[in-house]
């Protein structure tokens, strides 16, 4: 099989980086340097990034990563493309590598849940009294998540604790386990599941992004795409069959294809065909729809005569694109 030109590298590292503001600065220089695009994200407490770049430009920056003694225990996860995935190359610091927000934080390298491998997370799923439990947020899931994993009710990762704290008869008695696209949200989050005294918990080591190329489990019972925060939106993960969960949000067809609405004070992210996108305006609502800096409509350069009757024609459910 063809070599890809490109490549996409996914990482994560929870490792004590001083001064992490002025190292920002530094990797982003090196970054451009090495012509990469991507967007890294830098905090005292590790690295977390996803770039883009030709195969020799990435494996240049693999091997910058790996001659640092903090970073030399990075795992990179690798996906071939057609071209870059990004737009523009940022790092930039922050207070938290995820944003969890905790009175007490939590430091992966001394609290987490199991690492259970791809096929231990394959086989422990389908074991009575297990839980699965996603955590991710909620537009996530629903391009695709695993069979029979719990949608926690949240849209930000931030919420999640609580949401457990509201839910926790739900986990009594049970063995839980949880996943997210890297694995970087689940070492935090399992390890906050052990300091609330849930006494089985596991992680998807590597997350989903390793257990889609895991060469025994093939993806197995992971239903729909992987969202990525890159310029692709969706990657496969099961190798054996695709089964579509995504249902466009105007007529609850099969669909994986993400928009964000139109209204930018919204800018909720919404599963679409082409089609609709048009007959609705890209919009989630008929509040979005009419706001006074609709994109789609700057876009289309539509006049409010059009804008009207659009309108009109949704209302009486007679629309064509």
């Amino acid at each position: 099989m063809e070599t890809k030109p490109y490549r996409v590298l996914l990482y994560y590292l929870y490792v004590p980086i001083e001064n992490h503001e002025e190292f920002a600065v530094e990797h982003l220089a090196a970054c451009k340097a090495l012509e990469l695009k991507g967007r890294i994200l830098v905090a005292s407490e590790g690295i977390n990034g996803t770039v883009s770049g030709t195969v020799e430009q990435t494996n240049q920056y693999v091997d910058m990563m790996k001659s640092d003694p903090r970073f030399a225990d990075i795992v990179f996860k690798i996906d071939e493309a057609d071209g870059h995935a990004f737009k523009k190359m940022h790092v930039r610091p922050r207070n938290e590598l995820v944003t969890l927000r905790l009175e007490d934080d939590i430091n992966p390298n001394q609290t987490t849940g199991r690492y259970l491998s791809p096929k231990e997370f394959f086989e422990q799923m389908q074991a009575e009294d297990t839980i699965v439990l996603d955590a991710r947020n909620d537009y996530e899931f629903d391009l695709g998540h695993f069979r029979g994993a719990i949608k926690p009710d949240i849209t930000n990762f931030r919420e999640l604790p609580d949401w457990v704290r509201e839910n926790k008869q739900m986990f009594e008695g049970k063995k839980i386990l949880t996943y997210c696209t890297g694995g970087i949200r689940c070492e935090k989050f399992s390890g906050w599941l052990v300091e609330e005294g849930f006494e089985d918990v596991g992680q998807l080591h590597g997350g989903i992004a390793t257990y889609g190329k895991d060469p025994e489990v093939q993806g197995d019972l992971w239903d729909g795409q992987m969202y990525v925060f890159d310029e692709r939106i969706a990657v496969p993960i099961n190798q054996k069959e695709h089964v579509i969960v995504g249902r466009d949000i105007y007529s609850g067809e099969p669909c994986e294809r993400y928009v964000n609405c139109a209204n930018p004070e919204c800018n909720k992210k919404i599963l679409c065909s082409e089609e609709n996108e048009h007959k609705h305006m890209r919009s989630c609502s008929h509040e979005c729809r009419v706001h006074p800096r609709n994109r789609y409509i700057v876009e289309h350069d539509l006049s409010e005569e059009e804008v009207a009757e659009r309108l009109q024609r949704i209302e009486d459910g007679l629309l064509t694109k």
